[in-house]
């Protein structure tokens, strides 16, 4: 009986001694992810949902810059799409369309307001989606 209470002692030792372990290395684990994926992203890029100002009449167009590197692109008439994403420098990023790297410079980045030029073409303007939101009907046909 003795052998069978130190077995049960010693499991419960190292079952506590592991769970206890496992935030702070999954913190750490999170943390190098994040600067590794996005080291220099400026506060209130990421993690952010960024809706197109200039839309062409097209509604809904975003972009979430999630700070695990993951770049979210959606809109109220096109399926979404997940890509990686990386900052090139401290005011350009990339990502993967296709196999096409697109290349885009952060023009100017405020609490409300993000403005991107993409590929060297135009700057595009976007601003912190309103919650909640709704896409309005699509006309079919």
């Amino acid at each position: 009986m003795t052998s069978k209470a130190a077995l049960f002692a010693l499991l419960t030792m190292w079952g506590v001694g592991a769970g206890a372990c496992l935030p702070s290395y999954a913190e750490e684990a999170m943390a190098e992810a994040t600067s590794a994926m996005a080291p220099n992203a400026k506060p209130g890029f990421t993690d952010r949902v960024w809706s197109k100002v200039d839309d062409g009449g097209l509604p809904g167009v975003m972009k979430i810059f999630l700070s695990d590197g993951t770049l979210v692109q959606d809109s109220c008439w096109e399926t979404h799409r997940l890509s990686q994403w990386t900052l090139t420098s401290d005011t350009a990023v990339k990502w993967n369309e296709d196999g096409m790297d697109i290349t885009a410079q952060i023009v100017s980045l405020a609490d409300t307001e993000l403005v991107l030029n993409v590929n060297g073409i135009g700057d595009e303007k976007y601003t912190a989606a309103a919650v909640p939101y709704l896409c309005p009907d699509m006309p079919k046909g």
